[in-house]
């Protein structure tokens, strides 16, 4: 039997501690963030001409304002996860929307508008800032059915680590934030956190993984057409060895284009990414340099499957440059909403799941002996 992470018999591999697991996964994400936003909205045919195989950290702009990005630098969905760590240490435990909102108003930086976010996240900030139920922001945002939280909220699935159910419930509290109730953007959203909290369990595997995201939970059963569209391409990738063949197989599919954020769809990004961490076998260096050079929404896959893949294999895959690159890189950044390392976000969230734990035991002890 073989490791799907490692590549080495299961019974010698090592288990992965949780806090590798926490680290892997944010290390991942925030690599695969800004690998692939040097690529992004690329054909795949573009990054093939220019580079063969694009794999490394690379300067780069964005919204044409000028700045240009250190190699390492990271982008909004980083920094909208950056606003939903924050709020966890702070609560040390389970967010809410109303905690999230919270963070919003606290740490945003009102110079970030434009450098870091996404123009339509100057909108909510400013409906966060009026008072109105945090839950109904997200139905004034135009674009329901985008990767907004999907590829940000993996900090949800790592605060439920171990507990797939109390991460979609999560998703669907959180992201009302983002999107509206119910909306196509939270349902694929709950399939990021909740195979992110699959794959921190003990003797986790791709496998395991993917069998868990098939059998639902009681809180979200699987929405059906999401829980076919994933089927059907691993499916119809279940041959792929490498990204080359896979992106091939999505041509057909997914080709969106002409419209604000066309490449941008949940379904087709959340799909694409539980394809690549199949095909990886939960490596997540291999799966930022598949997700990177597979086209179209390059930083928002490999954030994704980058991320997954960190959450059951850890970070000793990944190069030690390329995260010493980007904790230099948050340096330099006036713009991001805080500098912590990524070793500081990843250690913020375990002591945070850890202290969560705690208060569990304490909570059984007493209700035990009453």
């Amino acid at each position: 039997m073989q490791s799907p992470a490692l590549g080495v018999p299961a019974s010698l591999a090592a288990p992965v501690p949780l806090r590798e697991k926490f680290f892997g996964c944010i290390a991942a994400c925030h690599i695969g963030s800004s690998m692939g936003a040097v690529v992004e909205g690329w054909p795949y045919q573009r990054i093939e001409k220019e580079f063969g195989t694009f794999e490394r950290l690379a300067s780069y702009e964005h919204y044409r304002n000028g700045w240009k990005r250190e190699p390492g630098t990271t982008e909004d969905g980083v920094e909208r996860q950056k606003l939903m760590i924050t709020a966890i240490l702070d609560k040390q435990g389970r967010v809410n929307a109303e905690d999230v909102r919270a963070a919003w108003v606290k740490h945003i930086k009102p110079e970030s508008a434009g450098m870091v976010s996404e123009p339509f996240e100057a909108t909510l900030l400013a409906m966060a800032k009026s008072g109105i139920p945090a839950r109904d922001i997200g139905r004034y945002c135009d674009y329901a059915g985008l990767n907004s939280f999907a590829r940000s909220c993996h900090p949800v699935g790592l605060i439920n680590a171990g507990d797939p159910a109390g991460a979609c419930a999560d998703v669907l509290e959180v992201g009302q934030l983002y999107q509206t109730t119910n909306s196509r953007g939270l349902q694929w959203a709950v399939v990021t956190a909740f195979a992110i909290a699959s794959a921190a369990k003990p003797g986790a595997t791709v496998e395991s993984v993917l069998d868990d995201l098939r059998a639902g939970t009681p809180a979200w059963t699987g929405q059906p057409a999401v829980l076919r569209e994933i089927a059907r391409a691993l499916e119809q990738t279940k041959d792929a060895r490498d990204f080359r063949a896979l992106r091939q197989a999505f041509d057909a599919i997914y080709s969106g284009q002409g419209t604000p954020y066309a490449f941008s769809s949940a379904n087709e990004v959340v799909t694409k990414a539980m394809c690549v961490f199949r095909m990886t076998r939960g490596n997540p260096k291999d799966a930022i340099v598949a997700a990177v050079n597979m086209g179209r929404d390059t930083d928002c896959l490999a954030a994704i499957a980058g991320g997954l893949a960190g959450a059951l294999s850890g970070a000793a895959a990944l190069p030690e440059q390329w995260i010493r690159q980007l904790d230099h890189a948050t340096t330099l950044n006036r713009f991001t909403n805080t500098q912590r390392t990524l070793r500081e976000h990843a250690d913020g969230l375990y002591n945070a799941y850890r202290a969560r734990l705690s208060r569990l035991r304490e909570f059984v002890a007493r209700m035990e002996g009453a």
